[in-house]
């Protein structure tokens, strides 16, 4: 054991009273300014330097003792739009806003690493930066971070979220492809209006997008070669009961696994609506937009992240994820300009993610914080059994 757990623990009432006062102020995505002034002061008080990035994101740099290389711990900051429903005592102050997707616990891990290598800086072969990145949740804070060139010259970018099916104080770990990319499409279809006593004059939008939905959603199963999901969330056609449609329109999400997945699924989703355009007579317009580009974890970092993370909370509290969740997160963004992993912290809390009840326990923040500060220290340090 190296120890983390031992002092995270011991360091326990502060980051319990972080992590209160981030859930109190939970605000939009670009907007997080009063979450980046808490954190600004958290990693002052301890001795690192913060700068401000794209107006609310936050970089920590802690320099260690010796020359080496650099490593980045990365938070999400940013909150849904839900009203709060845990009754809690530190509850959201910011009406019709809540953090229920565990950012305040993630930016209390990664300020708990903050605070648990500051204190070994005399042992630190390099860099840690800490960053903390607004906007996940909406157009995604990663690439404009990458794209800022703060995080160049990067050697190696770890992350973790809150899992409500993993116990308080567990981590989980995922070799490989771990999240879906995600890619938004718009289809409207214009058909022709007419009577419904004489529907051979028309051209029937509602039945081809319709005829549209059945044959995209038939995709995943006849051409993606790894699991993958395509929804059509939302339908709207037509203006009386009797009257065939001129205009049909819908919109969904494809989930994909990987770069070869995505690009087969979007050339088939292309030729689909095409094609069925050209079945039923009518034509059809599509707006495909990319989205997150899913997280595909480096094998050499995820071993250092299980190798830590056994050595810091026992080898029983550490497991492999058998399988990747068909959930969005923006942190592939840093596994393109740098190695790296993403990992799972129990939550301990058995609700979903953006459920208004939930609520992770403190042992995610404790776990997280000493697993961060492990890993960090492991890739820099260079010990890799």
């Amino acid at each position: 054991m190296n120890g983390f757990e031992e002092r995270a623990r011991a360091i326990e009432p502060e980051l319990c009273a972080i992590r209160e006062a981030l859930h109190r102020c939970p605000e939009p995505g670009n907007a997080e300014f009063r979450t980046a002034e808490q954190i600004e002061r958290a990693l002052g008080k301890w001795g690192i330097a913060t700068e401000r990035v794209l107006g609310t994101a936050v970089v920590g740099t802690l320099k260690g003792a010796f020359p080496g290389k650099t490593v980045a711990l990365r938070a999400d900051m940013d909150a849904l739009p839900l009203t709060e429903q845990t009754g809690a005592p530190f509850a959201s102050e910011n009406a019709g806003w809540m953090h229920a997707c565990g950012h305040d616990v993630h930016m209390t891990a990664v300020l708990g690493a903050a605070r648990l290598l500051a204190e070994r800086r005399d042992l630190l072969h390099g860099t840690v930066l800490f960053v903390f990145e607004p906007d996940e949740e909406g157009s995604g804070g990663a690439a404009r971070l990458c794209d800022s060139g703060r995080l160049d010259g990067v050697d190696a970018v770890f992350g973790a979220h809150v899992d409500p099916t993993l116990p308080a104080g567990t981590v989980g770990v995922r070799y490989g492809k771990f999240y879906a990319a995600s890619d938004t499409f718009d289809v409207t279809v214009h058909g022709k209006s007419a009577h419904g006593a004489t529907p051979e004059l028309g051209r029937d939008a509602l039945a081809a997008a319709v005829e549209t939905i059945a044959r995209l959603r038939a995709l995943p199963e006849r051409v993606c070669n790894d699991r993958c999901v395509l929804t059509v969330g939302t339908f709207s056609a037509g203006t009386a009961r009797n009257i065939l449609a001129d205009t049909a329109t819908f919109a969904g999400i494809l989930r994909t696994l990987g770069p070869d997945e995505r690009r087969r699924m979007k050339a088939a989703l292309r030729e689909t609506v095409t094609e069925a355009a050209t079945a039923t007579g009518t034509t059809a317009e599509l707006t495909l937009r990319e989205s997150y580009g899913g997280v595909v974890n480096h094998d050499t970092e995820t071993a250092l992240a299980e190798q830590a993370a056994r050595e810091t909370l026992g080898a029983a509290r550490v497991v492999r994820i058998d399988r990747p969740t068909m959930t969005t997160e923006d942190f592939g963004v840093y596994l393109e300009h740098a190695g790296g992993s993403f990992y799972h912290i129990g939550a301990g809390c058995t609700l979903p993610l953006h459920h208004p009840g939930f609520l992770p326990e403190a042992e995610a923040f404790v776990a997280g914080a000493a697993v961060h500060a492990a890993v960090a220290e492991r890739f820099l340090n260079g010990t890799n059994d």
